[in-house]
């Protein structure tokens, strides 16, 4: 029977094992004559030799595929090296998320090339973030513009989404806050719930569009519902302050909890000063402090800033000035210009 935990570790098969059963192949071959092979492709090849290492982690997460995932994978392998790109793009998410085979980020970026050359559009948005962030392939922003500007043209809304963050922000191309609510619109009407809350802040803001609080907290809905959780912060924000729906306090808590709960650095923030204020939740400014830090390890800068005016005045946590300078120089590298040195006047 197979153990639990068999089934969720990956375990790699040691070497000698892998050496002996070759050897014993190459012996009993010995003695009799090899038949000749036909000629492989050399794309077919050169894919078959990328997957060879996949092969044995699959093989080797429960020897005896105790997981029905594990079939999934390994069916999946075999898909791929037959040159079936949708299951290269499957295999290649299971390897950057290590679910089921051993984490392999460079593997799995070149199984997304294949997939995106063999024109799977998400293959090709998931090939763009890696680009983006340099995970498994040498950081280049201009190839991550092209990849997901491909992905959306090809009908992959989150490649659309990402490349309305790039207009949006002016990264790499111009900036063109119409171009990017446009983009953002076309991924909400795609079902992409990242794409429905980001159209909303633009409405929230009037960047691009015309200010509708209404519309944006509509948007910000449809985004939370579907479990976005910028969406949620979003609408709570609006709850907060009863812009373009009623003010309602404990509908903002609850909001920001959530997304919270669910990673959004936004929502930790916003719950944080709420508890540091005493408006909409008990006034503690321990949980403040734990909720700053939540957010400022997520890279909101504004949240470390924060957290180092609470060590600035000690209050939920032990007054100390290093601490004070450490999380406001963060606050500085997260982008969170309030906390960078003003330039000296010449």
């Amino acid at each position: 029977m197979c153990s639990r935990a068999l089934s969720r570790r990956p375990v790699k098969l040691p070497a000698e094992h892998i050496v002996t059963s070759r050897t014993h192949a190459n012996r009993t071959s010995a003695h009799t004559e090899a038949p000749m092979r036909p000629q492989r492709d050399p794309d077919r090849s050169a894919l078959g030799a990328l997957l060879r290492g996949a092969v044995l982690v699959a093989a080797s997460i429960a020897l005896a595929g105790c997981h029905p995932e594990n079939a999934v994978a390994k069916r999946l392998q075999g898909e791929c090296e037959a040159g079936d790109a949708t299951a290269c793009n499957a295999l290649a998410v299971r390897l950057l998320k290590g679910e089921y085979v051993l984490r392999d980020d460079g593997r799995g970026a070149q199984l997304l090339k294949h997939a995106c050359d063999g024109k799977v559009s998400e293959g090709c948005a998931r090939l763009g973030v890696l680009y983006q962030s340099g995970t498994g392939v040498t950081k280049d922003s201009a190839t991550a513009l092209g990849l997901f500007r491909e992905a959306c043209e090809g009908g992959a809304m989150d490649g659309c989404t990402r490349l309305g963050f790039l207009y949006r922000e002016g990264a790499g191309v111009p900036q063109d806050l119409v171009r990017a609510a446009a983009l953002f619109r076309q991924a909400c009407d795609g079902a992409h719930a990242i794409g429905c809350s980001s159209l909303g802040a633009l409405y929230a803001s009037g960047q691009g569009v015309d200010q509708d609080f209404g519309r944006a907290a509509g948007l910000f809905k449809q985004a939370c519902d579907a479990k976005a959780a910028p969406g949620c912060v979003g609408l709570g924000r609006l709850y907060a302050d009863g812009t373009g729906i009623a003010q309602d306090d404990s509908m903002a808590t609850a909001l920001f909890t959530q997304a919270c709960d669910d990673g959004e650095a936004g929502g930790c923030f916003h719950l944080a000063n709420r508890h540091a204020t005493g408006v909409g939740a008990a006034q503690d400014f321990g949980k403040a402090a734990s909720l700053y830090r939540s957010a400022c390890n997520r890279r909101h800068g504004e949240a470390c800033l924060s957290l180092a005016g609470l060590y600035e005045k000690g209050a939920g946590v032990r007054r100390q000035p290093e601490r004070v300078t450490e999380f406001t120089q963060r606050a500085c590298t997260y982008g969170h210009a309030p906390a960078c040195p003003k330039p000296k006047d010449s």
